[in-house]
């Protein structure tokens, strides 16, 4: 894909609208992972240094289109202030009348943030009259949510990848992993299953899940995909075992359960059977791609299992990508973030991408023909 690069633009006094990817875990007000803010920040240093004014647009979290407090983009803007050393302003919303005030009295080296894209109903919706408020903004769009380097550390994986290809798939939604699985499904040689939604395909396979989360509209198309999947003699590997709970707290006593989780108890976490398993799978990849936590990520220890995988998948040599938050977040936590080859913050663009669907905000980007 051939894309307009933002060195070919000339910003000098002219509003440059960077949609960004700012939708950063927050919990009491404060950051606990910069790593998206961080990936955006050459876009905007390269248009202040260039006499551009930076009009920076992001969604965090999913209010559904209302207002809603807690999801402000407020300490972006702070920490943004903090390492650009530069003004930084939160606009009250991301389009009116007051906003577009703001927007044509930006001075030299500063930078207007827009609140939340998704207070307004119309970002998801792909509103045209919401583009049109949100374009009149500006001069200039810059697609940074899925950024140049996003597209090329994402195209191999639907080209021709090395083989052996393995993708490991957690989070808890079979449905927001399913579009990619189908596309990419001529191209991997073993799909890993970990997370919430590995209990939805062991539901389809009739093993005893006791108290875990399935998602029951799901099973079927779990069923499916494994249906799928073995017509084209695709492996794939679900948990054997299981960290279990009773209650989900820190505390909480836990045992390892196998080849499912008994009444009463739920799985949260795959066990040191699993890891073994998919480390093997791991080990022999020449191309990986990780979406999705493998535990309940956020409530240690339930974290070991996807930090363990984490850990396999940045010592494999292979070319690896890793998407998600949580895997992002795991990769760090282990210490071989240097070692992936590339930590995609392009969240669910990503996964459209690689599902091979059209973006529209690729699209706007290639060059006329």
């Amino acid at each position: 894909m051939a894309l307009r690069k933002l060195e070919e633009v000339l910003v000098t006094g002219k509003r440059v609208f960077i949609r960004a990817d700012l939708n950063v875990p927050i919990r009491d007000g404060k950051i606990t992972d910069t790593t998206r803010i961080d990936e955006a920040l050459p876009a905007v240093k390269w248009v202040i240094a260039n006499g551009g004014h930076p009009i920076v647009a992001s969604h965090l979290g999913r209010p559904k289109g209302r207002r809603a407090p807690a999801l402000t983009l407020r300490p972006v803007a702070e920490y943004l202030a903090d390492v650009l050393h530069v003004k930084v302003s939160l606009a009250d919303d991301c389009v009116g009348e007051r906003t577009l005030a703001q927007s044509r009295t930006l001075g030299p080296h500063e930078v207007l943030l827009l609140e939340n894209l998704r207070f307004h109903a119309g970002e998801e919706a792909n509103d045209p009259r919401f583009a049109r408020e949100l374009a009149a903004l500006a001069d200039v769009y810059v697609n940074d949510a899925l950024m140049r380097r996003e597209v090329e550390n994402l195209s191999p994986l639907l080209g021709a990848p090395l083989r052996p290809f393995v993708v490991v798939l957690g989070g808890a939604k079979v449905a927001d992993k399913i579009g990619l699985v189908r596309h990419l499904v001529d191209r991997i040689d073993a799909l890993l299953v970990g997370g919430a939604m590995a209990y939805t395909f062991l539901r389809a396979q009739g093993v005893e899940v006791g108290d875990s989360l399935v998602a029951e509209d799901e099973i079927d198309l779990a069923q499916e995909t494994l249906d799928a999947a073995s017509k084209r003699a695709l492996a794939v590997l679900l948990p054997n075992d299981h960290v279990a709970v009773q209650e989900i707290a820190p505390e909480a006593q836990s045992r390892i359960t196998s080849p499912g989780v008994p009444a009463g108890w739920k799985g949260v976490d795959i066990g040191p059977a699993t890891i073994r398993r998919f480390a093997d799978k791991i080990v022999h990849a020449k191309t990986i791609f990780w979406n999705g936590p493998l535990g309940i990520f956020e409530t240690k220890p339930f974290d070991r299992g996807t930090v363990a995988i984490a850990t396999e998948i940045a010592r494999s040599g292979a070319f690896s990508v890793v998407g998600g938050g949580d895997s992002a977040a795991a990769v760090a936590q282990s210490g071989h973030a240097e070692e992936i080859s590339h930590i995609s913050t392009g969240g669910g663009a990503a996964l459209e991408f690689l599902e091979g669907r059209t973006l529209p905000g690729l699209a706007a980007l290639e060059p006329e023909s």
